[in-house]
């Protein structure tokens, strides 16, 4: 297909949004020539590309067991669920293993030390938000040094509370993965 267009045209097509969209799926080849101030543009076939990869976030959740209880951190100014009670959590951070993530984020938050051997895998969810995440929850029942809460700017407080009775004002994803963990099952998929 062969058409002539004017310059404005042209401006008008360096001023349309591309998105991710643009590039999956069919795909035109559209080659441009200016002649004077003609601009012709030739439409070769179409051709499939190659559909994007989804990129997920990982994220670590730390299930510190006291006994039959667990410690939870009450979230304040964070801008998302502010007031519910949350398992110390934190975003893997780049060249870093979950482990690693885990042990320096209740290192960060809470002020705890623990050693990979003391890590138990417990679940890993797929969470539909933010466009997809998955979270690796680990338990850990030996650790040194008194939880404190290290970050007062986003943890109003920090608190166990028994497993079998969970604060009523949770994040849904983390009390959804907790009965999974208390029914020792190894995955979910929460929100899709």
């Amino acid at each position: 297909m062969h058409s002539t267009h004017n310059l404005l045209a042209l401006n008008e097509l360096r001023s349309e949004r591309l998105t991710h969209s643009c590039f999956s799926g069919p795909v035109q080849h559209i080659r441009f020539v200016l002649k004077g101030d003609v601009l012709e543009t030739t439409v070769e076939p179409s051709q499939t590309a190659k559909p994007q990869r989804h990129k997920v976030t990982g994220d670590v959740h730390l299930i510190l067991r006291r006994g039959d209880e667990v410690l939870f951190g009450q979230r304040q100014n964070t801008g998302y669920e502010d007031g519910a009670w949350h398992l110390p959590s934190g975003h893997l951070e780049a060249d870093e293993s979950v482990v690693e993530a885990l042990i320096r984020e209740a290192d960060e938050e809470i002020g705890v030390r623990i050693v990979p051997a003391d890590v138990r895998f417990s679940h890993i969810m797929h969470n539909s938000s933010s466009g997809g995440r998955v979270a690796f929850f680990f338990t850990v029942d030996r650790w040194d040094g008194e939880p404190t809460n290290r970050e007062p700017d986003k943890c109003a407080a920090l608190e166990f509370f028994p497993i079998r009775d969970l604060p009523d004002h949770m994040i849904e994803y983390c009390r959804a993965a907790m009965g999974h963990v208390s029914d020792d099952e190894p995955f979910s998929a929460f929100g899709w």
